[in-house]
Parts: C-alpha cells; structure tokens; sequence
C-alpha cells in the first residue's frame, strides 16, 4: 500500500500548526468515528482496518512532502521541522471488520496527542467509510438473493481503481462470493469469476459459431452468454453446443443472462434446459441488479441460480456515501480527560461526549442480539440490566439472564500495532456469523425493525449534564 500520509484535507494542517503554537500539540484527546443515519442503511457492515492500520503504521513525511507544504507559503517553519519526524504515538480500538454496526456508535476510537490524532481524520474516514458502504451494500444485495451465489462485477464501473479493488474487497466482507477483478483476486486471495462478454460473441461470424468456439477452449468451465441478440435463440444455440460437449464427456456450467425481462427468460430458460436433460445447468443473471431488483424477481418466481452484479453494488447506488464522521470526545485538562460535545439545533448532529466503550447484548437462550450499549470507560455494567431509550427515558427493557460482548478491541498501543489482523477469509466467518445473530426483522430491505442502541445511565447523566451547561452558558 503506498504512503498515504500526504492524503488529507489541508485544514488538518492548518489546525495541527495552530495547535503546535498554542503548545496544544501533546495535548491528550479522544475522538470518536461512527456514521449518522441514511435512509437505506438501517445497519452496516464494518470494513476497511486492514487499510486503516496499514495506513497508520506508515504514517511519516517524506522530505518532499515537507518541501510541498513549505512551498504553499501557509505554514510555520517549526512546524514543518516537527513534521520531519511525525509518527503516530497513540491508542487505536476499533470494532471487527465483519461486524454489525448502527449510527451513532463508537466504531472507532482515537486516544492520542491532539496533533495526530487530529491529522488522521480524513484519511481514516475515507478508507473506512468506504468500504463499510460497499460492504453494507453486498450484505443487502447478498440478502435479498435468498441462498444465491452472488458475484461482484463492479470494476469498469467504480470511480477509480481504488474504489474498484477495495470496494471488492469489502463486497466479499457484505457476502459475495466472488469478483471479476483480477488484481483484487490476487492481492486478497479471493475467488475470480467470469467467461466471456457480448464482443466475444460479436467477433465471430455467428453466435453458434461463437458458442462452439468457446466450448472447445473451455470445454468444461463452459457458461455462455445468451443474449447478444436474441436470448431466446441464444438459449437454443447454448442447447445445441451443450449437447456436443456432453457427447464429448463434458459437462457445460451453464448460460447468463444480460438484459430483457429477467424473470420471464430464466423460467423460460430453465425448462428448455430441463427438457433438454441439462437441469444441473445454472442460469445467471447480471446487469443492473440490486436489492430491490433480486426482491422484485424472487417475487416473480424467476429461476436463477447466481447473479453476478456490478454497478449499484460498487457505486451503492441510492447511497453513495456512508454520513462517516469524526468528532472530538474528549480533551486533557489539568491532567485529565475532560469530556467534550457537539451540540446543535438538529439532533442528529449531536454527540455523545468522554472516552466510551460498545457492548452488544446476547439474549443466553437464544444467542441473538437484543441490544447495544455505550457506555462511559469503565462504567460498571449491572445486572440485572435495565436499557433505556436514548430520549424516551420512560420506555426499559430489563434483562437478567444475558450475555455480553466487548465490541472495541485495542488496535494500536502507544504507536504500536497490537492487533493480529485476522484473513479476509476469517473476517468473512465473522461476518457471517454475526448477520445470523441478527433476527430477520431487523435485516428487512423495507421498514425494518428498529434495532436498540442504548445509552448507560452515565453517558444519559454526562451528556444531559453538558446540555444543561452549555443552556445556562
């Protein structure tokens, strides 16, 4: 991965040479990631450590980087001799990529001198926001497919490479389990998929000329794509070159589908394979499909076996972007940590204030999920546990037989990584282990369940008790 020290708003710069000046610089502070709530994003799927550590891990600047900002005439010369050796000192925790996350909560925390902590920001937020959003996107398309295999074919659509090989990445985090991208495959030893496109098919006199001419290269990974000009008659042609393969001893993948009335031609096409004796044959679909595309063609009966989607997965088309945000929680006074708050008109954009853990509760008979707590570091958890909604105090759900987990793991101590990063294939066990902890209500496309996300008595207390200041102020 290269140096991505330099990848940062300039204001980050600004604010870290004023802080320089002003001896703020050392200063303890505590910031907090967590995104804000989206229509279609009723939970997320967290990704993107891998990167952010890497990127942490290597933060530094480069002679030239410091010659650059030298050149832009804004910042002080002490300053830019204390970035000559700029490393990051401080404590990371973050959840577990694969996990099951909900606005407002503490997904990653920030302990470390205000200088740094304030100059990683923008980077953390770009990598981490963008591929929980590519994530929570294949997780509800990987949903709504019911048990189909899905495959992501996003690259020629993404905006740009990296949003290509990291949006793939975290589309197998979501669920997919495959991609057309080849670099992605390589760098994360993930599955790669694909056959041929519609200009395979155009470079040959016919399309059964095509078909027969692809079978003998790949005479047993053959899956042909039908629709180049007319998927009925393609269907047919895909029929006659399987019957000469299977007269050879192979045995074809199947046929795709690109475009027309999906649901109408993969029943179409499942009885002519079926009455052809090919009924192991899959059918799959791609194009423009999505959540709400796999919803509609389940409803519709349609027969297919594997989709293979690309553009509103790689673009989270009706999302494009996570609401990530970055606020400071927390500042050294006087040799301690003073909590700090955002406060304003729209109560969205409100903060919870001081340095804060995230518990998720298990129901013990069951083992799903119930609930998530923030709490205050080091605020003893009772039980029974009473949760109490977050401004509707009046409305409690106690419980007395539960189970409970610690959801922020320490990633770096001190400016050192203490986090064993997990295989993607290991974070994609977790995944999916935890989604199925999850009741359906909860993962519905449309009106779901409101899951609980609880604030302690002593985050409610603090964070009321600021308000209240801040009013008499």
């Amino acid at each position: 991965m290269r140096n991505l020290t330099m990848m940062t708003d300039l204001y980050q710069l600004t604010m870290m040479d004023g802080y320089y000046l002003e001896g703020k610089a050392n200063q303890t502070a505590v910031f907090d990631l967590f995104f804000r709530q989206k229509d279609e994003i009723n939970y997320a799927v967290f990704a993107g450590l891998e990167q952010a550590i890497d990127y942490i891990k290597d933060l530094h600047f480069s002679s030239e980087d410091v010659e650059y900002l030298r050149s832009l005439k804004v910042f002080h010369p002490q300053f830019l001799d204390y970035l000559k050796n700029f490393k990051f000192t401080g404590d990371m925790y973050s959840v577990r990529e694969g996990d099951i996350v909900y606005p407002q909560e503490p997904i990653v925390v920030i302990k470390a001198p205000l200088i740094e902590a304030q100059l990683i920001e923008t980077a953390l937020l770009n990598i981490i926001s963008h591929q929980t959003l590519i994530a929570t996107k294949s997780a509800r398309i990987v949903q709504a497919a019911r048990g189909k295999s899905v495959v992501e074919f996003g690259l020629r659509r993404a905006q740009g490479p990296d949003a290509g090989i990291y949006g793939a990445r975290a589309a197998i985090i979501g669920g997919c389990n495959g991609t057309s991208n080849v670099l992605t495959g390589q760098m994360f030893d993930i599955p790669v998929r694909g056959t041929h496109s519609h200009s395979w098919v155009m470079s040959f006199d016919s399309e059964i000329d095509a078909f027969r001419a692809f079978a003998e290269v790949y005479p047993d990974t053959c899956l042909l794509l039908v629709d180049t000009y007319d998927s009925v008659q393609g269907i047919k042609n895909a029929i006659t070159v399987f019957n000469e393969l299977k007269a050879a001893g192979h045995k074809p993948v199947g046929i795709r589908l690109d475009s027309g009335d999906i649901a109408y031609l993969s029943k179409l096409a499942r009885k002519m394979l079926d009455d052809a004796g090919f009924k192991d044959a899959v059918v799959m679909a791609s194009g423009d499909i999505d959540e709400y595309l796999l919803e509609s063609l389940n409803n519709q009966g349609a027969r297919i076996d594997m989709y293979g989607v690309g553009t509103k997965l790689i673009t989270s088309e009706g999302t494009p972007s996570l609401g990530g945000v970055y606020k400071l929680s927390a500042i050294e006074r006087d040799g301690k940590l003073e909590p700090r708050m955002k406060i304003s008109d729209s109560i969205v954009k409100v903060t919870n204030p001081g340095l804060k853990t995230l518990y998720r509760i298990y129901d013990k008979s069951s083992g799903m999920a119930v609930a998530d707590l923030i709490a205050l570091d080091g605020e003893k958890i009772q039980k029974p546990l009473v949760l109490t909604h977050e401004t509707e105090r009046w409305k409690t759900t106690t419980l007395e037989d539960y189970g409970i987990r610690c959801m922020l793991n320490k990633i770096f101590e001190n400016g050192k990584n203490v986090y064993e990063q997990p295989s993607l294939g290991r974070i994609v066990e977790f995944a999916e282990s935890e989604k199925a902890k999850f009741w359906d209500e909860y993962k519905r496309i449309d009106n779901p369940q409101i899951y609980k996300v609880n604030l302690s008595d002593g985050l409610y207390e603090l964070k009321h008790k600021i308000l209240k200041q801040n009013k008499s102020k």
